[in-house]
């Protein structure tokens, strides 16, 4: 018999996929990861729900704490780009360094075949990386740093099922957490405001809010709080449209607005980005490179090009215009269902 080791937060998601596990007959284990410890983490009550699945599943679970190398590996590296002026993506960056790292390595050492999540994806017979059935959750888009080497010891039990679906079975099942909500924003700040968090960690000063000829509009908090196509929160009055930011400049400490939702400066025909990961690390692209694209989560496929790679630094263009490209986050690439890899965006060309 193959034993599972399941990564369960105390959702539906990660309860089902440990249910069907066992179904299929895995001898399945249960590993509870804490990867944050403030009095706003809802950990104690997470993994209660955790606790109360698995005892009616009868089968064993432990827990795991990874908060000093999630703060480490993760937080810092975020809160680097966040003082630099990027937005970065921090559940990419937690499954590459922690999820499919550190907790796959405790799996194993545990004497587990295969660690299982309760993630929207799937992955095919050759090890490669597939959108999940449903559309509308698959997060294939945060798992592209996982190579083939990896995928061979995951499993994602949930990936060819609708989220509804996995919400019957969870009920059907009387499970604690069939209703339970989704947890949704950066995983370390939870329901706290943003700007609150961010400010005991970072210092910021004050900045000027610009238009494109240099106009003074007003002012920030810093820059840190914002990001392209933000609306929200500039707190710039007067006639016309509604101000959108379109750049940020770190150096200078100023954030550039433009006015209306469909200004041309909020749209980039290309991009270039570093920090490349193949899912098949063999992967011998040869440029330029036609296939789709999403520069942002739950974004429908882009039509784009590779037009060449120098240097660890992609460069791509797209064959409609994208809106808002952000500085820090992730272009992943796609081949159909497909997922092919990704990369960081460092900027518009």
């Amino acid at each position: 018999m193959k034993t599972v080791v399941v990564g369960m937060s105390g959702g539906v998601d990660s309860s089902v996929a440990a249910y069907l596990l066992k179904k299929q007959g895995y001898n399945v284990i249960a590993l509870f990861m804490k990867n944050w410890d403030d009095k706003n983490c809802p950990a104690k009550e997470d993994f209660e729900d955790v606790r109360k699945v698995c005892e009616k599943l009868d089968i064993a679970y432990y827990t795991v704490n990874f908060s000093e190398e999630y703060f480490d590996n993760v937080f810092k590296k975020c809160l680097k780009d966040f003082e630099n002026g990027k937005t970065p993506n921090p559940d990419i960056l937690c499954n590459k360094e922690i999820k499919f790292n550190l907790f796959l390595k405790k799996a194993l050492n545990l004497k587990a075949d295969f660690l299982a999540t309760g993630h929207y994806a799937q992955i095919d017979e050759h090890f490669n990386l597939l959108k999940a059935i449903d559309l509308n959750k698959d997060q294939s888009y945060f798992l592209y740093t996982l190579n083939k080497k990896i995928l061979e010891k995951v499993i994602f039990p949930i990936g060819h099922l609708k989220k509804e679906e996995v919400r019957k079975i969870a009920k059907e099942q009387n499970f604690i957490n069939h209703n339970k909500k989704d947890s949704t924003g950066i995983c370390f700040i939870g329901e706290r405001k943003f700007t609150n968090f961010l400010s005991d960690f970072i210092s910021f000063k004050k900045g000027n809010i610009k238009s494109k000829d240099g106009k003074i509009l007003g002012s920030h908090d810093g820059i840190s709080f914002y990001t392209i196509g933000q609306r929200k929160g500039l707190k710039i009055g007067g006639k016309g449209d509604a101000y959108f930011v379109y750049k940020k400049d770190a150096k200078t400490n100023t954030l550039y607005v433009c006015q209306g939702e469909d200004s041309k400066d909020l749209f980039s025909n290309t991009l270039i980005a570093n920090n490349i990961s193949w899912v098949n690390q063999f992967f011998d692209i040869a440029t330029p490179f036609k296939c789709n694209a999403k520069i942002r989560y739950r974004q429908e496929d882009q039509e784009c090009t590779i037009e060449k790679i120098e240097n660890d630094r992609i460069f791509v263009s797209f064959d409609k215009s994208q809106r808002a490209v952000t500085e820090g986050q992730s272009i992943v690439f796609y081949k159909n269902n497909i997922c092919l890899g990704g990369a960081v965006i460092i900027c518009t060309s």
